[in-house]
């Protein structure tokens, strides 16, 4: 079986070096770029499995990079490498199409955690039969397994983690979906800062839906959110 390529865009030479080292060590192929020019010239060279992005890097920096990744590519999964004090870096990530994010410093065991989850919930959609569950939501269809919200010949890709997040719940159609079940079956732990980069998920979502009054998206306070959906 081939090895999962990681691509590793981070200009700090001495902690990219570990990344790549731990991850070939934990049976990953792994490509160190040390700024975001080189970072693009790489994805567009070759296929990888999942990008890790430093947000602060020379020629151009994580953000840049992402939105011209997502131009490309709206499926490989991405994740942003944040400064502790820069939370808001993390937010502005994740509303560019990022699957995830880190802040530093930070333990090589939580992020490959943090890897492995993600992979995992790509690889399962890869691996799914080809007769998938569609949901009809309002004027758009919604296909999971597709990433996809189509209607008529639009089709809308959502990132890994937005079509999780949708899919979860579509399963929980007009009740209401725990906060803390989104967290820990999404994000593996209810923490704060996984709240706030759910609530970023669930704004994007609202987006997708803002001019069909057939479908909203509540917040239901102190309780979690709730899809409501008023089929004709």
């Amino acid at each position: 079986m081939a090895k999962q390529k990681l691509l590793i865009v981070e200009d700090d030479p001495n902690l990219g070096q570990i990344l790549k080292e731990y991850l070939e060590m934990k049976g990953y192929e792994a490509r160190l770029c040390v700024d975001g020019e080189a970072g693009l010239e790489a994805f567009r060279r070759e296929r990888y499995d999942f990008c890790i992005l430093d947000v602060m890097m020379p020629k151009k920096d994580g953000f840049s990079l992402a939105e011209d990744i997502r131009r490309e590519d709206q499926d490989t999964p991405l994740l942003f490498l944040t400064a502790k004090s820069m939370k808001e870096d993390a937010i502005r990530g994740l509303r560019l199409g990022a699957d995830d994010y880190i802040t530093k410093p930070f333990s090589m065991e939580e992020l490959l955690l943090r890897i492995q989850a993600i992979m995992r919930r790509s690889g399962n959609k890869e691996e799914a039969p080809k007769t998938h569950d569609q949901y009809q939501l309002g004027k758009l269809s919604f296909i999971p397994a597709r990433q996809i919200l189509k209607k008529e010949d639009k089709e809308i890709s959502l990132t890994a983690r937005e079509s999780d997040l949708l899919a979860l719940l579509c399963q929980y159609q007009n009740k209401t979906l725990p906060r803390s079940e989104a967290l820990m079956q999404l994000w593996g732990d209810d923490s704060y800062f996984n709240a706030r980069s759910m609530d970023v998920f669930i704004t994007k979502l609202r987006k997708h839906f803002k001019e069909d009054e057939q479908v909203q998206i509540l917040t239901i306070t102190g309780q979690g959110f709730r899809l409501v959906v008023i089929n004709d």
